[in-house]
């Protein structure tokens, strides 16, 4: 039973690169929860100033909510591609 210094060296080592290219690319998922944040107060100020407009400003709010959750979700994907490649 011979120990491979070498090899052991080079395991950790990739996995401390997965493990913290994993947990930076999470960082994306925070702006994502920002994004959200920001389209639904825009959406709620813009309510407040014009009423009339509710369902056309509401069709845009979705698509704004609907691209900036994407992004996060393609954050989260490039997570686990890295983590578990």
């Amino acid at each position: 039973m011979s120990f491979d210094f070498k090899t052991e060296y080079v395991n950790a080592i990739l996995t401390l690169g997965k493990s913290c290219g994993a947990g930076l690319a999470t960082i994306g998922l925070a702006g994502a929860g920002v994004g959200v944040g920001v389209v639904f107060g825009s959406l709620v100020f813009a309510l407040s100033r014009n009423p009339a407009e509710q369902a056309r400003l509401f069709k845009f709010a979705m698509l704004g909510f609907a691209l900036t959750e994407a992004v996060g979700l393609l954050a989260l994907m490039m997570a686990f591609l890295i983590l578990f490649s």
